[in-house]
């Protein structure tokens, strides 16, 4: 049975093993005769720590993909996919409020150059905490630290599990968001071929 290698732009445990579950469920999918190894690695995003848009945070999930293929090709890795993840904020306008809400992005290469995108839904971030982030530049991780009074929420159930009640976690939006992005991959009857 042939291994197809699947690296993720990070080595968090929230953003690895979110996507090591959405190509669980998509392996049948996209190759039901192999067998999918996920491996994580640290490469730059090329955003600001907590990304402020939505754009931001997809330019940060492509970078992360992008900064994948050039390091398989360095170090000439048996890589067949590239997958970029990033969280990061969204700001919207409705009727005259404010509303932030807290996003993941995945953004998947292949060595042919396809591409594909997806997002988790959102969650509203509270109206204090969105000031602190938004307006006072704190990191999203510290201020859930200080938010909390616990340390590394983000590399636990993230602030999605907080806010969720751990109905959603960090882990499930970024399952989600791979999910989505691989979709151009294994559904090529709705999404044609390239």
């Amino acid at each position: 049975m042939r291994t197809i290698y699947v690296a993720v732009g990070s080595t968090r445990g929230p953003k690895l093993a979110g996507a090591k579950r959405a190509v669980e469920l998509i392996a049948p999918f996209l190759a039901p005769d192999a067998r999918f190894d996920v491996v994580g690695a640290d490469v730059p995003s090329g955003v600001r720590h907590t990304p402020l848009t939505r754009a931001e945070g997809m330019a940060g999930a492509r970078h992360r993909a992008e900064a994948l293929v050039q390091l398989g090709r360095e170090r000439r890795e048996p890589w067949s996919y590239f997958v970029g993840v990033e969280g990061g904020l969204d700001t919207v306008c409705e009727s005259g409020r404010r509303i932030v809400l807290l996003e993941s992005w995945a953004c998947v290469l292949d060595t042919t150059g396809r591409e594909g995108v997806g997002r988790s839904g959102g969650i509203e971030l509270p109206v204090a905490l969105a000031a602190k982030v938004v307006d006072g530049g704190v990191e999203l991780g510290v201020a859930m630290d200080e938010l909390t009074g616990q340390r590394g929420i983000r590399d636990a159930q993230g602030a999605w599990g907080v806010f969720s009640r751990n109905l959603v976690t960090r882990q499930d939006a970024f399952e989600t968001a791979v999910t989505a992005a691989f979709a151009p991959f294994f559904n090529e009857q709705v999404y044609g071929r390239p």
